[in-house]
């Protein structure tokens, strides 16, 4: 019976597992009432507006899920994405050709990345000021790139050819693969790379370390400041893709794009219980968080509910989160769920 219950065991002692399971577990109650209330919800067409409008929380989550390890925090990754949109989209619809126009954007959302890892692992900045202020820069980044405007269409009449244009919004949003837009597809590759570099490289237990104790980790000769820029430049890489999303979605690019983004991101980690505190949780936990947040705003929609009730629902979920997560820092969650898991010994 033992050797049964063994990888069960194990599996419920992997870092921050009972978080993520948890999550999960309420992700599906929460699906279940909302179809309950308003079948439409389990319809194939609201199913597939839930995965597009998750993949978004989730690439921004997992953003947000690297530096909350670390045991900081990113609050400019919502103007990383607006600055993103609105510079892809105003050299497209200036006729900059598509492959230098999201390279050169690439380039500028990484170097705030690069920027904010300075300030806080080099310059030992706090986080919230040092990411506050890039916030700021960000957005104001977006706000002139287009002379104080909203771009036009990526495909205008002095945009890039209509056919290439399309393509580049089918690619991040309308199209389809295997019956499931490719935002899932690519919001799940991310995933899987970086749940890849957090749970398999040396990148990802460095990460750890200095979120459990970061003078532990400079004694065991971790590079403290090479590794939180690595985190900051995730999230500012995760930024960028997001912001394309957003201008494949429109065909344009608004100054205001990416905005509040910041909160959700934190909001789908912690869900997933990301410890705020560093040192805990997994990127499953992560896309559970980010499916429970879009489940929510796309069920609260769907009875009709005001916004104000969706915002004061929506937003008790995060501080109950991560009083839940404290609780499983503290091992009582392992506890309870091997109880449900394991079989009862009978001595």
């Amino acid at each position: 019976m033992e050797k049964i219950a063994s990888p069960v065991k194990r599996f419920l002692q992997i870092r921050g597992m009972p978080s993520a399971l948890t999550a999960f577990a309420g992700l599906i109650v929460i699906y279940l009432v909302f179809g309950l209330i308003d079948p439409v919800v389990f319809r194939s067409a609201n199913v597939q507006n839930l995965l597009r409008g998750m993949s978004v929380y989730l690439l921004i989550g997992i953003g947000q899920s690297f530096v909350l390890i670390t045991g900081n925090i990113d609050l400019s990754i919502g103007s990383v994405v607006g600055m993103s949109a609105m510079m892809s989209a105003t050299l497209m619809s200036r006729g900059v050709p598509l492959l230098p126009s999201l390279l050169i954007t690439l380039v500028c959302c990484l170097l705030v990345g690069v920027l904010n890892g300075l300030m806080v692992g080099k310059a030992k900045l706090p986080p919230f000021i040092a990411t506050l202020g890039t916030m700021f820069m960000a957005r104001g980044v977006a706000i002139m790139v287009n002379n104080n405007r909203n771009t036009g269409l990526i495909s205008g009449e002095t945009g890039i050819d209509s056919e290439v244009a399309m393509s580049f919004r089918n690619f991040f949003y309308f199209g389809q693969t295997f019956g499931i837009f490719n935002t899932f597809w690519i919001a799940m590759f991310i995933f899987g790379v970086f749940f890849f570099v957090l749970s398999k490289t040396r990148t990802g237990r460095h990460i750890y370390a200095i979120g459990s104790n970061m003078d532990a980790a400079k004694l065991s000769g971790v590079n403290v400041t090479a590794t939180i820029i690595k985190v900051y430049v995730v999230s500012a890489f995760c930024a960028f893709v997001v912001g394309l999303v957003r201008v494949a979605m429109t065909g344009m690019g608004f100054m205001e794009a990416g905005n509040m983004y910041e909160m959700f991101a934190v909001a789908a980690a912690v869900i997933g219980g990301i410890s705020p505190m560093g040192g805990t949780g997994i990127l499953l936990g992560t896309l559970a968080g980010a499916s429970v947040w879009q489940t929510l705003e796309n069920g609260l929609n769907m009875v009709g509910a005001q916004v104000g009730i969706q915002r004061l629902l929506i937003g008790a979920i995060v501080p109950l989160a991560v009083l839940a997560g404290v609780a499983f820092r503290r091992d009582s969650g392992a506890k309870v769920l091997a109880k449900w898991f394991l079989p009862r010994s009978n001595t």
